[in-house]
């Protein structure tokens, strides 16, 4: 693994820890909101990444993206993805469960949209008030994806591409329909009773398996032309 690639590894691992706690406290938030107090009372509504940490989610698999280079695997080479510590629900003290139940799974990869129009916007701020700020925004965009480029990226203008990076793949992986990932919770509340009962059976290591082999062949497909698009539009600004 080259330095530069390292670097970029850290400064990813760093954004993801904030955008899992930025997704979960907003699952916790929004049910705040609708009548549910569980998570708010477990200390949930907060950014701090120890109340959000999964060992496995938010640590282990990580570690396997950013190091696994080393040792030969490469399996998600290109994009960064975790999980953290589901947020508590209790859809009994929703006011309309179905409704509140969806609002409030759809609040995480909302949350993760939130920050990509964030560091969006940061970008195009840079593009617009620096002197060569477009080329510079497009270097630091292409040096998130490529860290050999990484000598001609901005330090802010870097953070907010891998901002974006990161918080897109977080987005799409959170809306497939694995359990226990949010797409899931949604799919589960469209469901007829009987195949309810079903669907709550997948779990344990098949999930696991699931979201890595094909949340990682769907997320190679998707995220590819939505950062093409966000690209165009830097292109634009």
């Amino acid at each position: 693994m080259s330095q530069g690639r390292f670097l970029i590894a850290v400064f990813e691992f760093v954004l993801l820890l904030f955008s899992l706690s930025f997704h979960e406290c907003a699952h916790a938030w929004m049910a705040s909101r609708l009548g549910d107090h569980t998570a708010r009372l477990q200390g949930r509504i907060t950014l701090n990444p120890m109340y959000h940490a999964d060992p496995i989610g938010t640590f282990l698999f990580p570690a396997l993206i950013i190091f696994g280079p080393l040792f030969g695997f490469t399996l998600f080479s290109g994009f960064l993805i975790g999980w953290a510590k589901p947020t508590p629900v209790i859809t009994r003290n929703f006011h309309k469960i179905v409704r509140d139940d969806n609002l409030t799974t759809l609040a995480g990869p909302v949350s993760n949209l939130v920050l990509v129009a964030i560091a969006f916007a940061i970008l195009a701020g840079m593009a617009l008030t620096m002197p060569g700020g477009r080329v510079i925004v497009r270097m630091s965009f292409i040096a998130a994806l490529n860290p050999a480029a990484l000598t001609l990226a901005h330090p802010v203008g870097l953070l907010a591409s891998l901002a974006i990076l990161i918080n897109l793949s977080l987005f799409f992986f959170n809306l497939l329909p694995i359990p226990p990932l949010d797409g899931s919770r949604v799919v589960r509340n469209l469901l007829p009773y009987n195949a309810v009962q079903q669907y709550d059976r997948i779990g344990g290591w098949v999930s696991y398996l699931l979201m890595i082999f094909v949340g990682g062949f769907i997320l190679s497909l998707v995220l590819g032309p939505a950062l093409g698009l966000v690209y165009n539009a830097l292109l634009h600004v």
